[in-house]
């Protein structure tokens, strides 16, 4: 059972059985998923079924995250269950990762574009709406930093565009329900929960995810003071890439000894016990 119907036409009584359905579900082992995956591909709906129905217990966990913003909680679970079933049509069981880390990006896609939609808002186009962030975040930064209302000037300088469409994005704005006002958590804003077009695909984060943890698997076969040398030199974890030198000064060693544990550490990390989970990877860039 699929809940794709709005809450107009849709009891409480018959969301509670729904809600009592799905707790009964069982979750696929990644051996299942793939096996339904390569069915999906051959046209097999039973098989797009039963990897659907497997995750819908998920899709009411997200949900529940965007209640009382104004849109009801079956309308919430429906759009999330919409976004559920393309991430079950589009999956690519050989990237390597589980299912669920792939759909979760679909189904929170659906559910902001739903409340969106249901925003007493004059809309946007998708453009423009992403143009008014950019605006918006420069200037609380800004503001942030100076304790100032932020000159549009200073904003069209950072962003490299005219003023003239600084001023024309931000009157656009005015006119819709504020982009800024918090929608009931007290931090989140509609700006902030709009879908980001920028914003890496799905396979992309899924993929950029699982590698990271495949790395943090492979650098945990390290001693403590191999895995930080590569950490530092490659800037893994968000940092910045630091040179031997840098790295030297941190552990009060010379350039050429860093460069030894730096050699030992990528010797290990290329056995083929260590390196055979990150090779996929490899080859894909």
């Amino acid at each position: 059972m699929v809940l794709t119907t709005s809450a107009k036409s849709f009891s409480k009584d018959a969301l509670h059985h729904y809600l009592e359905d799905v707790a009964s579900s069982q979750p696929l082992s990644s051996e299942e998923e793939v096996a339904l995956a390569v069915r999906i591909r051959k046209g097999d709906q039973e098989a797009r079924a039963k990897l659907i129905e497997a995750n819908l217990r998920f899709v009411i966990t997200v949900a529940y995250e965007y209640q009382n913003q104004g849109v009801p909680l079956v309308d919430l679970i429906s759009a999330g269950n919409v976004g559920l079933i393309t991430a079950a049509e589009r999956f690519d069981e050989t990237r390597g990762f589980k299912f669920i880390s792939y759909a979760v990006w679909w189904i929170r896609q659906s559910i902001l574009q739903t409340l969106a939609e249901h925003a007493r808002v004059v809309r946007l186009p998708l453009n423009r709406v992403e143009l008014l962030r950019r605006i918006s975040r420069c200037r609380s930064s800004r503001q942030q930093e100076t304790s100032t209302r932020t000159a549009e000037e200073e904003i069209a300088e950072e962003l490299d565009i005219p003023v003239e469409q600084v001023t024309d994005i931000l009157t656009s704005g005015q006119r819709t329900l504020s982009f800024d006002t918090s929608l009931g958590d007290g931090e989140n804003s509609l700006l902030e929960m709009m879908p980001d077009n920028s914003q890496e695909s799905p396979d992309a984060m899924a993929l950029r995810n699982t590698l990271k943890a495949e790395i943090s698997s492979a650098l945990s076969t390290l001693d403590e003071r191999e895995q930080k040398v590569i950490r530092l030199y490659f800037g893994l974890g968000g940092g910045a890439e630091m040179t031997l030198e840098e790295i030297g000064k941190q552990f009060r060693l010379t350039r050429e000894r860093i460069r030894q544990i730096k050699e030992k550490a990528l010797r290990k990390l290329r056995h083929p016990t260590r390196g055979r989970k990150l090779m996929p990877y490899a080859e894909d860039t």
